[in-house]
């Protein structure tokens, strides 16, 4: 994954400008409820309307800011992992031209049709979950925290303690999921195998009567 990652520096603009907005968005969810404690305290408690309507005017200026950083963080994102797909795409299919015909049946049609297909599909899905959740959730952890401990630090303690819980829950789907994952990919690579060979053999098996069992 490294070394398909390294690929990458080719649009390390793109990949730079996703990690500002992403920040910019963190901060702006992170900053919403500071704002929304203020209208409580200095607003709703004392009644003071206009404060109430001045602050919540900063609130959606700031939606608006995160919501616009999301959307534009997600163009760059897809643009850099579309990129990547294509570039890979491009290594595999001339690496797969060089193939001999005796490296072309140790492999088999099926399975590089897979691998030029849903495996990279599968490597740009990881690059976008990487340039926006992989890089959010730091962030969003530790500004969280800050936050929390500054507002009151007995409080906080509640995170402390969801922590290992949490860790826990991703351990076991991670545990789950990384095999069933697996087997997947292979069931794919069989179904195209079993699809290719339906369609490449249609006149045999239509000849022999045998469209049921296929």
């Amino acid at each position: 994954m490294i070394k398909l990652l390294k690929n990458l520096t080719t649009y390390k603009w793109a990949v730079f400008a996703v990690l500002i907005l992403v920040f910019a968005q963190s901060m702006s969810d992170l900053y919403l409820p500071t704002l929304m404690a203020d209208i409580i305290d200095n607003g709703v408690v004392t009644g003071d309307t206009a404060y109430i309507w001045k602050i919540g005017a900063v609130m959606l200026g700031i939606t608006g800011l995160g919501a616009l950083a999301a959307i534009t963080a997600s163009y760059y994102s897809s643009k850099a992992a579309m990129g990547l797909g294509r570039d890979i795409r491009r290594k595999v299919f001339n690496h797969v031209e060089r193939f001999t015909l005796q490296e072309f049946d140790q492999v088999g049609t099926a399975s590089l049709i897979t691998r030029t297909t849903n495996d990279i599909t599968q490597v740009q899905q990881v690059v976008i979950m990487m340039l926006r959740m992989v890089v959010s959730a730091p962030i969003m952890f530790v500004g969280g925290l800050i936050m929390a401990v500054s507002k009151d630090a007995k409080l906080s303690l509640v995170i402390v303690a969801a922590m290992p819980v949490l860790v826990v829950s991703i351990l076991l789907i991670l545990w789950k999921g990384v095999p069933l994952f697996g087997q997947v990919q292979k069931r794919l690579d069989r179904l195209n195998l079993v699809l290719r060979e339906n369609l490449t053999g249609i006149r045999v098996i239509r000849a022999f009567n045998r469209e049921s069992e296929e």
